[in-house]
């Protein structure tokens, strides 16, 4: 919880308030009202409050108000998702959760994914399930998109089978195992611990001792931007740049695997497409 900006939240109520006609909130509109909006005590009895109390919030006074009083405030006020998280935020309450994006990813996305000809991209759920790649990418890490359950999630197979660390140079491992496991910690504490973050982590603990030390630790790092290497058999090491791109709502996003500059990766990129393409096109 953050402090309460009541200057600001003032100002939003009452903004929002002077928006919404008295008819659509199911009142008469009257002839005689000089607001263009809602009345301050037809918020409060909207919202199950009493005027008082609405009141003093409007005049930037008035006591901080619980999350259960905000949802019924913005019930009143009518307001979408980002009026509801914009209120919660004023008011000094982290927004609500909201409903996860799941596995659906898209089709502008998807769109975007398939014209990176030469940047290996994938679109991973917050949890790091791997929901879509471009060619590219199969090519440099392999196509898991179709592998149900924890199968094609990322933590769970650097965890839980040895073969996923197989193409990482083995002084990097504890690297990447912190990586993902912070990372992890953030999406789970997001989402409250909702039943697919819940089972995901208690599958790991169980699992795998490496992971349930780390998880252990309480460590918390979005993953923004990392530097990694892939040992790919055809082409050799390929050093990368990963650039994690998140969607507003932050439960997908988009990881762009590019070469940095300076190095060769560019080349053995560039080499990974023609060998790639020859195997995507071979019977």
């Amino acid at each position: 919880m953050t402090t309460i900006d009541r200057r600001e939240l003032a100002d939003f109520l009452r903004r929002s308030r002077d928006r919404v006609r008295p008819q659509d909130a199911g009142l008469p509109a009257g002839p005689r009202r000089r607001t263009p909006g809602l009345r301050r005590e037809e918020v409060a009895q909207l919202a199950g409050m009493s005027a008082d109390y609405y009141i003093r919030l409007e005049q930037a006074r008035g006591p901080q108000p619980s999350p259960q009083m905000l949802a019924a405030l913005a019930r009143a006020l009518r307001l979408d998702t980002d009026g509801r998280d914009h209120l919660h935020l004023l008011a000094g309450h982290r927004p609500p959760a909201g409903p996860t994006a799941g596995d659906h990813v898209s089709p502008g996305l998807l769109h975007l994914l398939d014209q990176l000809e030469t940047t290996p991209a994938q679109v991973l759920s917050d949890l790091g399930d791997v929901l879509a790649q471009n060619a590219m990418a199969r090519a440099l890490l392999g196509g898991v998109c179709t592998v149900s359950e924890h199968g094609r999630n990322v933590v769970w197979r650097w965890f839980a089978d040895s073969r996923a660390r197989a193409a990482y140079p083995a002084e990097e491992h504890a690297y990447y195992s912190r990586l993902h496991v912070a990372d992890l910690r953030a999406a789970v504490g997001r989402r409250s611990h909702d039943p697919a973050s819940t089972r995901l982590v208690d599958r790991l603990r169980a699992a795998s001792e490496e992971f349930a030390d780390l998880w252990a630790e309480h460590e918390v790092a979005v993953r923004r931007h990392s530097r990694m290497r892939v040992v790919h058999p055809v082409v050799g090491p390929v050093d990368l740049d990963c650039q994690v791109l998140l969607a507003p709502e932050g439960e997908q996003r988009l990881v762009l695997h590019t070469p940095p500059p300076g190095t060769d990766a560019g080349e053995r990129l560039a080499l990974l497409r023609v060998v790639g393409a020859e195997q995507f096109t071979a019977p």
